[in-house]
């Protein structure tokens, strides 16, 4: 018996469902850490990106519109988003963004495509999901890439202008994250449509946790396509189909709505029994039935990379701005608090991850900008960017405290910290998409051999046997190319290439060839002693799939500061550049750790820990020093810190103007400021009950001049805006006691 055959009964085939998805998207950068070579040069050459002066124009204009009209206390406080604020959207084509302007839509880059979704969502969670939606999956998409020429001219057009509100169904009561496995199903049939006797598919369908649903004047749905009567000639189960529905259509119901979290997007079913559609309404037409789970794997791999990782990033530059203006004029025992090392940790730990957050977005969507779609980067993006947002988030929280946790209009956290367990849980729980999908897809696509080693393993062709021996020396010879290497940067880590013409990066580059040349090697052995097993040992490739994903950002910081920093701007950007790449090589470097640690066979792991010389933790720690050097960085208002948190655009009254302004006035009155506390610590004069008391004791006593006075002054009335919390002068709807006791006593008479 051949070992083929021997191997064909032991690895469980590839479904139909897994080999789409395979085959769906692009190997990118990703594909070189896995095989243990970061391909920096590939890196440095990605084309950079820039918005356009149109895509400027709009930010500048429509968005900067739309941020002033958005009042998110008023409308988290509604049933639903206002409505000016939907026909506003509607007339701006804020929901064309991807459309092609051939068909009147705006046809913006993924990168404005991100920057855009990721302002908005830096004042409104519910109206940036609202843009977001028809910009990622959904109708729109899929008729670009799919859709017959006639579906592209009817309905293109009018989803650009906003004639029609569009969703997409997919997830089922009984089907979420296991898409392949939705039980709504179409049967091919004849019916009447039009007065007029035609074959179509009647479908029946239960869905859930649709965005727009409840609005939308357009249905895409999937559903799996059976052929009982045999009308097309073929096998009975056709598999997953995509569908264009109009709201309109007989039997269409857009239902209940959901309330996700509070968060005043629409979102809600929608049900149909037995409805029949003609052919037509099919995405592509009939020559697509049974290939809708390779256009939806293919256009969420995109998407995937540009909505939710850029709620993430907006969630960042939220806390980072909030957090370090809230720690430089928030006081306490005659201190800011910024200046607690407390206090310094947390902040320092978001500029960092800020930084670190805006490098992989930046990144991801030159990528995507390039004209690539790759599935595995932007499941890493997904992941790792709405789980950064969320650390950050609660960073935050902890700084701004009680302000951070009293709403009101003046509260620049609340709503995205209520919104973040959405973008954690939608386009793929994160649960799913870092233990099954990251490393899942990695191996299959960024192996240069196992693809095809499978394919064969599971061939019916004569010639089997052959083209596995073949591609089985390959695969040996890789290896153990691998391993020689691992163990050549294990022993002599000083041989890893550098190549930057930086000197401080160089160091984080080498270090980033050590740990994927580790990486590769432990990804060989896995699939060598385990097998198919790997694919249940979600730890272990979970891991194997932080590795990657850590490695790829240490890559997209090292990037941004290499070419989005300006000369002069490095020293301000430096200790964030330190602090983020430094903690994404750490992260990759525990995750093999613990993968070594955890692995089920002993004398694999004895030899995988030699071959690689990886026995000790080997990249330096995140020091205290550093942690006060950046949080230090993080509450002056340099230049690349607005560059850092260059979506939020305060407008005039909210809470990020009001806290920036406090800001800023103390920023302009630092050397008055370190006056008055050389003077009150020499006791030149007295501190008095309040701030303003001793400013007037200054200002007697010559310590500041008038002109000093009056900036003073004016400092501290805007410092003491900032502090305040919101408080309202209403009844919250509780029933006193007596009432409620005349109540009981009713109820209980009756």
């Amino acid at each position: 018996m051949s070992l083929r055959t021997q191997l064909r009964k032991i690895l469980p085939s590839i479904s139909v469902t897994e080999q789409e998805a395979l085959d769906a998207g692009d190997v990118w950068l990703e594909g070189s850490v896995y095989q243990g070579k970061p391909d920096f040069s590939a890196l440095r050459a990605v084309t950079e990106s820039k918005l356009s002066a149109e895509e400027q124009a709009f930010l500048d204009g429509p968005v900067q519109e739309l941020m002033a009209m958005i009042d998110e206390n008023h409308i988290q406080n509604s049933k639903h988003l206002p409505e000016h604020i939907l026909e506003f959207l509607k007339k701006e084509r804020f929901f064309s963004l991807i459309i092609p302007k051939q068909y009147g839509g705006l046809e913006f880059s993924p990168y404005a495509n991100s920057t855009i979704v990721g302002t908005i969502a830096t004042k409104s969670s519910a109206v940036a999901v609202t843009v977001m939606v028809p910009n990622s999956l959904g109708p729109g998409e899929l008729l670009l890439h799919y859709g017959t020429p006639e579906q592209q001219a009817h309905y293109l057009p009018r989803l650009a202008n906003g004639r029609e509100i569009p969703c997409f169904a997919l997830t089922s009561p009984e089907a979420g994250s296991d898409a392949g496995g939705i039980p709504d199903q179409g049967i091919v049939t004849k019916g009447m449509f039009e007065g007029k006797e035609v074959l179509g598919l009647e479908v029946t369908w239960d869905k859930r946790y649709i965005t727009l649903a409840p609005i939308a004047t357009v249905l895409g749905l999937a559903f799996k396509v059976f052929d009982p009567n045999g009308l097309l000639g073929g096998k009975e189960s056709l598999g997953i189909t995509c569908a264009l529905i109009p709201k309109s259509h007989p039997g269409v119901e857009l239902g209940n709505r959901h309330d996700p979290m509070g968060i005043r997007f629409y979102n809600g079913t929608t049900r149909g029994n037995k409805v029949f559609i003609p052919m037509d309404f099919i995405i592509g037409g009939q020559k697509n039935i049974g290939r809708g789970w390779q256009m939806l794997v293919s256009c969420l791999g995109a998407g995937r990379g540009i909505s939710l990782p850029a709620l993430g990033v907006s969630t960042s530059q939220v806390a980072l701005k909030s957090a370090s203006e809230y720690a430089a004029v928030r006081e306490q025992f005659g201190l800011a608090i910024g200046q607690f090392e407390g206090i310094q940790e947390k902040l320092a730990d978001i500029a960092g991850k800020a930084y670190l957050q805006e490098s992989m977005r930046v990144l991801t969507t030159e990528g995507l900008g390039m004209g690539l779609k790759p599935s595995v980067v932007t499941a890493i993006a997904k992941y790792h960017m709405t789980e950064l947002g969320r650390d950050v988030l609660d960073s935050a929280m902890d700084i701004l405290a009680g302000k951070a946790i009293q709403t009101g209009p003046q509260n620049t956290l609340a709503s995205g910290y209520v919104a973040q367990p959405i973008a954690i849980t939608v386009e793929g729980a994160n649960i799913l998409t870092r233990n099954l999908m990251i490393f899942g897809q990695g191996v299959m696509r960024c192996h240069p051999y196992l693809q095809s080693m499978v394919e064969s393993i599971h061939s019916e062709q004569p010639n089997a046997d052959k083209e596995f021996n073949k591609i089985l020396r390959k695969t040996v010879g890789y290896s153990i190319g691998n391993g020689l290497r691992a163990f050549k940067l294990g022993l002599f880590p000083f041989l890893a290439s550098g190549t930057s013409r930086l000197p401080e990066v160089i160091r984080y580059e080498k270090a980033a060839q050590q740990l994927a040349s580790k990486l590769a090697v432990y990804a060989d052995f896995s699939l060598l002693v385990l097998g198919g097993k790997l694919k249940q040992a979600e730890l272990l490739s979970a891991r194997l799939g932080d590795v990657m994903s850590f490695v790829y950002a240490a890559m997209a910081s090292i990037r941004y500061y290499e070419q989005k920093v300006s000369e002069q701007d490095r020293a301000q950007a430096a200790p964030y550049f330190h602090y983020a790449t430094r903690y994404a090589l750490i992260e990759a470097e525990n995750a093999l750790h613990k993968f070594l640690d955890n692995f089920p066979n002993k004398a694999a792991r004895r030899f995988m820990r030699f071959a690689t010389m990886n026995f000790t933790h080997r990249m330096p720690q995140i020091s205290d020093d550093m942690i006060r050097e950046l949080a230090k960085a993080a509450q002056f208002d340099t230049d690349f810190k607005q560059q850092l948190t260059h979506l939020v655009k305060p407008t005039e009254g909210d809470g990020h103007h009001i806290n920036e302004q406090a800001y800023k006035a103390k920023m302009s009155c630092l050397d008055s400021l370190a006056k008055v506390k050389r003077a009150l610590k020499k006791r030149e004069i007295k501190a008095g009950v309040t701030f303003s008391d001793t400013l007037n004791n200054a200002f007697v006593g010559n310590v500041v001049n008038e002109q000093e006075y009056v900036k003073l002054v004016d400092y501290n009335r805007k410092r003491e805006v900032a502090i305040r919390v919101d408080e309202f002068d209403f009844d919250l709807n509780l029933i006193d006691d007596s009432k409620e006791t005349e109540l009981l006593k009713s109820a209980v008479n009756q």
